[in-house]
């Protein structure tokens, strides 16, 4: 079992949750925002401590564009990858298809055309 990070803009809530229940259904540890950081919770702890635990950070790129907080989480996971800190972005085309630059050369879970073969590759990437 893996754990991940889901990371989305706030306009995507639907379609993530929707992304963190079927992960969580394969058996996954999940970090989704919604369901982890409750009323008088420290934001920033915890998406901290769920960045610093996860295994996985999956970027849910939309169709309306970043976020500050999207970049910060998938920067933050990228930094630790590149560092060999044991934690790997996984780019998903959730609602759009644009990336960032830095990920321009990454395969992407493509949910836009095809959700079913879109999550079984992302699961297929989460080992």
């Amino acid at each position: 079992m893996a754990s991940v990070f889901i990371s989305y803009r706030g306009a995507d809530v639907a379609p993530a949750e929707r992304l963190a229940q079927a992960v969580r259904d394969a058996g996954h540890a999940v970090f989704f925002a919604e369901w982890d950081i409750g009323v008088g919770d420290s934001i920033v702890a915890r998406v901290e401590a769920g960045l610093q635990g996860a295994s996985y950070l999956a970027l849910c790129l939309s169709a309306s564009g970043s976020s500050d907080w999207l970049n910060r989480e998938w920067m933050s996971a990228l930094s630790r990858q590149l560092a060999g800190k044991g934690v790997k972005v996984l780019p998903v085309f959730l609602t759009g298809r644009e990336r960032p630059a830095l990920l321009a050369d990454i395969k992407c879970a493509d949910m836009v055309s095809d959700w079913d073969c879109g999550l079984a590759a992302l699961l297929r990437a989460i080992r």
